[in-house]
């Protein structure tokens, strides 16, 4: 591969999803820290030279740069047994990334971003509104896994693979967005599963 270069917030879970899908393939990356609270992603120079869109993760492979984090790791799990070589479990691997996209991480990552980050006292009228239906939304998430993970070790085939990790990312730190994982079980001896991966590394909080 090309040298990588991971421009990062690192108390962002899907920064972390690229981060973790490196160390577990033990890939180097070599890591650029923005602070989003700051505006650092939003300066002239990050929006015209790393990514236009003013967000981050991106991974930057040589000259080319690559937002969105489950499109980073999809990039460095091609091949590995982190991407099945079954077609249907591929394609569930992508069912399970996108669920985390549209189900999981707008409630789950939102709520913790809010209330760790901000302070729930700091937030809008609007914000706060939301509050409620996106706990109940998060919750729904969690009980999704949660029942697939009773019947299952991992989210798709025999052992870890890219839908682990993405839903991973998040899910290990939902407690600071007011979710309780002892309502999880499975969800909860999956985590401990994740942990003990070889090269797993923590996430910065």
């Amino acid at each position: 591969m090309s040298d990588l270069i991971l421009h990062q917030d690192p108390r962002s879970g899907n920064c972390y999803k690229i981060a973790l899908t490196a160390a577990l393939l033990g890939i180097p990356l070599t890591i650029r820290d923005y602070d989003i609270m700051k505006g650092e992603t939003r300066t002239p120079d990050f929006l015209a030279d790393v990514n236009g869109n003013g967000r981050i993760p991106v991974l930057q492979i040589g000259d080319k740069f690559l937002p969105e984090s489950n499109a980073a790791c999809w990039y460095l799990a091609q091949g590995s047994p982190l991407v099945p070589d079954d077609r249907f479990q591929q394609a569930d691997v992508l069912r399970w990334m996108f669920f985390e996209q549209y189900n999981h991480e707008p409630n789950v990552a939102t709520l913790r971003f809010w209330l760790r980050f901000i302070g729930q006292d700091k937030l809008s009228d609007a914000q706060q509104a939301q509050i409620p239906a996106k706990r109940a939304a998060g919750d729904a998430a969690l009980k999704l896994m949660d029942g697939h993970l009773a019947r299952n070790d991992w989210f798709v085939g025999e052992g870890a693979t890219l839908a682990d990790i993405a839903l991973f990312a998040y899910t290990h730190v939902c407690e600071q967005g007011s979710f309780a994982l002892d309502d999880y079980p499975a969800v909860r001896r999956w985590l401990a599963r994740m942990a003990a991966q070889p090269g797993f590394v923590a996430m910065e909080q």
